[in-house]
């Protein structure tokens, strides 16, 4: 855990979800690449993002709004195994491998954040803002998580994703919060830092610790959800 910023006392926790809520602050771009390297994809980070991003554009406003973690996630590999064919041989148990390997990391960091969770619901009120595929509130329902959130702003239902304002706003509202008292949590510094600074809301970053340095004083940075007891006021 890395101290920074003063954050003022907060009624509201916003989260992103991808990153934050079930992983330690790694995006799901670079936890499919390293399940892609396992799987003996060797190329650049830089030439991974473009098949991710290919794969992952695709599916924003297509999937079922009741389609939850499982599906969201074999529909992805599908078009990233499309993406990554001309670097890989013929596998056809390849894309099952890597859909189970990410479910079981998630349910692990889960199954470690929901008390965190729940304690913190009981001190605050919780939302999540996250730039998903409109079946956000799905995913959570069928992850257990949707007990926890009393808002949830996913950017292709809201039609804004972070960092632009609305889409933090679409989330305050229903919990009736004010900027100066609400604080977001999210892995992406592009993302979620940056749309709290506009929004005027307070900022953890939630990162690996070796990348706790680029925080520069400006927030508190966290390893992973359990370690908020120590920067949240």
């Amino acid at each position: 855990m890395s101290g920074g910023g003063e954050t003022e006392a907060a009624g509201c926790l916003l989260f992103d979800y991808g990153g934050t809520l079930d992983s330690d602050g790694i995006a799901w771009k670079e936890r499919f690449h390293a399940l892609y390297r396992a799987e003996g994809l060797d190329i650049p980070a830089e030439a991974f993002d473009r098949i991710f991003y290919d794969a992952d554009d695709p599916l924003v406003g297509t999937l079922d709004v009741e389609a939850d973690l499982e599906e969201t996630v074999r529909r992805l590999v599908a078009n990233l195994e499309r993406g990554a064919a001309p670097w890989l041989g013929e596998d056809a148990k390849r894309g099952p491998r890597v859909v189970e390997r990410f479910l079981e990391a998630t349910q692990a960091v889960l199954r470690r954040n929901i008390p965190v969770l729940e304690a913190l619901a009981s001190r605050y009120r919780l939302g999540i803002v996250s730039n998903f595929y409109g079946n956000l509130e799905a995913v959570c329902r069928g992850l257990g998580l949707d007990a926890l959130f009393g808002a949830m702003a996913d950017s292709e239902r809201v039609g804004a994703g972070k960092p632009d304002p609305a889409i933090f706003r679409a989330a305050m509202e229903p919990l009736g919060a004010w900027p100066e008292t609400t604080i977001m949590i999210g892995d992406s510094l592009r993302r979620d830092g940056e749309g709290a600074r506009r929004s005027g809301l307070g900022f953890i970053w939630i990162a690996p610790a070796e990348a706790h340095a680029q925080a520069a004083g400006n927030h508190p940075a966290v390893a992973s959800l359990d370690g908020l007891a120590g920067v949240l006021p």
